[in-house]
């Protein structure tokens, strides 16, 4: 079933408390871990807490995320729970679509993770940690961000799942959130690998 926007914003129900918080959760994630890595990369402010340590600041940064990611996602929920609900897709596709996006979604977000490393997904670059290569196996061959996109679809699986157009809203707005984030972290990383790559020029011609 579609929905105009209009009729979109008739079945969310704005005055719950639990959608406000889900709502700022979204946004805090991103904007509070790009501001701390940033910090981090020019104070080494987490780094000096561990005595020196970039492996273990970077463990404990990624700690943090994946502690705030998991209430996120429980705001979310239950911020579902108290939203109206009304079937969004025809039988048996209210079924088969959510599980199928949740799959895909999951397994862009799990593969990405393998493919990175601890260090690769949580920021390491801003601690200084760099990867030897740029990856472009699966399924970074497939997307640019897949761990965003997979989140993202994670996040329109539950709406699906649990039918609340409300979480279509939310959903929507998780991508806007992702893609300001994006505009703010791409740049800055590609930036740090540039650097390390005019001063590894600059050590070879020193070197001969």
């Amino acid at each position: 079933m579609a929905f105009s926007i209009p009729e979109l914003y008739s079945l969310v129900d704005f005055s719950k408390s639990s959608l406000t918080l889900s709502v700022l959760s979204i946004a805090f994630n991103p904007t509070a871990w790009n501001i701390v890595a940033r910090n981090e990369y020019r104070n080494k402010t987490i780094t000096r807490l561990f005595g020196g340590s970039t492996r273990a600041g970077c463990y404990f940064l990624a700690v943090m995320i994946f502690s705030f990611g998991i209430l996120r996602d429980s705001l979310y929920h239950r911020a579902l729970e108290e939203q109206p609900r009304k079937a969004i897709l025809p039988a048996p596709y209210d079924t088969l679509v959510p599980a199928a996006l949740f799959i895909i979604g999951q397994t862009f977000v799990v593969t990405s993770t393998w493919a990175l490393g601890v260090t690769g997904t949580f920021l390491g670059d801003y601690f200084g940690i760099l990867m030897d290569h740029r990856v472009e196996g699966f399924p970074f061959n497939t997307l640019r961000d897949p761990m965003y996109v997979g989140s993202t679809m994670c996040f329109v699986a539950g709406a699906l799942w649990y039918e609340r157009p409300a979480g279509l809203l939310i959903s929507f707005y998780v991508y806007i959130v992702y893609v300001i984030a994006l505009r703010f972290e791409g740049p800055f990383t590609d930036m740090i690998y540039t650097k390390r790559e005019e001063e590894r020029a600059k050590g070879s011609k020193k070197q001969k």
